[in-house]
Formats: structure tokens, sequence, C-alpha cells
């Protein structure tokens, strides 16, 4: 294919000044994707997940040098995308990374309503995250449960999981993954109800020498539905979610580090379902 014909303008973004260079700029933040609906994607990898998942960009921007390199990926875009050419410098000014591979797309913000909630079948694998702040940990977080087999995701206010860094971090998941954002009275409320429709609520906690201590993670049968909650990085669980918990876990470690970062101590709780799962399936 020809790149001057897939150009929907045949014009190259030369200049910071343009009025598209505003418009993605606003993405870089909660309120400009929240009034444009929308969310901005980098570079070559999260384009190809995109694809492969079947979303649709709105609109597509990329440095001249990039279109040359990717030719066939520029040919399985949708006709209603809109692709415009810019030099590497306005890319960069639309880009919220330092060194943007080339292309940056937008794609429509999810629907992310309470109406998420109520699917004709019920998860049977939850993550509820309370105020969870750090881009990284959450992407990473995002990562880890689609590769555990995380139905649905709730997020108790926290970082905007549609933020370029958390895109990055999650490597694509978070494109792929059902997310629905709550306040945190709606999150607690939705715990609550979860415990109602047969899910076994587990809140993570730190190890605890006392008569009260929490159980390890891998003597928990985690292949009943279930609720995995999480707490901030530095608070950790809301009292009130954690007293709607049916049972506190914990991941045991030595007492040389007081906790473990909530993205690491998140792999070996949320893929021990998977590893139950494997062990129930031998014969």
């Amino acid at each position: 294919m020809c790149v001057a014909t897939r150009l929907s303008d045949p014009e190259l973004i030369s200049s910071r000044r343009n009025p598209l260079v505003r418009q993605l700029r606003q993405l870089h933040d909660s309120p400009g994707r929240r009034d444009q609906g929308l969310m901005l994607v980098e570079g070559t990898h999260l384009l190809h997940e995109a694809l492969r998942l079947g979303l649709v960009p709105n609109l597509l921007v990329a440095t001249p040098t990039w279109f040359d390199r990717h030719r066939p990926l520029l040919a399985v875009l949708p006709a209603s995308c809109t692709v415009r050419a810019a030099t590497a410098e306005v890319l960069a000014a639309m880009a919220t990374t330092r060194s943007p591979d080339g292309v940056v797309h937008t794609l429509p913000l999810p629907w992310a309503g309470a109406e998420s909630l109520h699917s004709a079948a019920p998860p049977g694998f939850v993550l509820a995250l309370d105020r969870l702040q750090d881009p990284g940990n959450l992407g990473t977080l995002m990562r880890t449960a689609l590769a555990a087999g995380v139905d649905q995701i709730w997020l108790g206010e926290g970082a905007d999981p549609w933020q370029p860094k958390v895109l990055r971090a999650s490597s694509g998941a978070a494109l792929a993954l059902s997310i629905v954002r709550l306040a945190a009275d709606g999150l607690r409320d939705r715990v609550d109800q979860a415990g109602t429709e047969g899910l076994q609520r587990l809140a993570a906690v730190l190890p605890s020498p006392d008569c009260s201590a929490p159980r390890p993670y891998w003597q928990i049968d985690w292949t009943r539905p279930t609720l995995l909650l999480l707490g901030n990085e530095g608070a950790g669980l809301a009292p009130d979610l954690l007293a709607l918990a049916d049972q506190r876990i914990t991941i045991p470690h030595s007492s040389e580090v007081e906790s473990l970062n909530v993205a690491v101590a998140a792999a070996p709780l949320l893929l021990e379902r998977w590893r139950q799962s494997l062990l129930a399936a031998e014969p």
C-alpha cells in the first residue's frame, strides 16, 4: 500500500502549534480523557495489541519513518481510522514518553459503569483494588491479573487505568481486561454484595505473629468463586473493606522487610488459583 493514499491528510504536521498536538496532549490527564472520551495509546506494541483485540483506533499519528517500516500494519487499519503523518519532533510533543517509537493512536474510553458489574454470567474471579496510587503498580497488577485469568477488576478510586503509563506498564493487558471504576463507598457496597452472591472475600494483609494471624495464601481453596482485596501501597486496605472479608490471607516472608510491594505480592496470590485449577484438572 502506498502510504500517501492511506493518509487522511497528506500534509505533514511539522509545527507543535498544530491543533492536533494540543488535542492529544490533553489526553495526558484524566480531565482531558473524560472530556474527549478517548485515551492516548503509545507505541507499536500496544497498537498490535489493540488491533488483535478488535479495538478500532479513532486516530493514528506516526512519523514517515514509522510508516515506511510498518506498511503491513498500516494496511490492516480500519477505514474509519484517521491517519496523519508528523515529524519526530511533533510526535514527541504529542506523546508522554521521552523517546516514543514513532506512533501514537487514540481509542474510545471503555464503558466502566455500574452496569458492568451485573453481567449474565457472574465473575468467578475478581480483583478489587483499594485506592492504588502508583500507575506502574497498577499496570503490573493488570498484566498479572490477565495471566491469572481474572474475570473483572474493581478499582476503588486511585490511579486512572487509562493513563499512558498504566497502559505501558500493563503491556496491553489493560485493554483486554474488564475494568470497573468505583468511588470508595461504591467499592465497599459491591464487596458487601459479592458475599451474598457466593464469592469468598479474601483480604491480603501483612504477616502477624499474634493469635489472629492470617492464613498463608496456599491454605485457601482458590478454586471457589473468589474476590481478592488488595489495599493502598502505604495504608493498606480501608478498615470497612477489611471488615467485610471472610478470611484474611498473607504471604509469609522474612522480617527483614516490613512488607512487599503490592504488585509483587499480587503475583503469587493471583497465580495460586491458576495452580490449584491445574492440579484439580489432573487425572
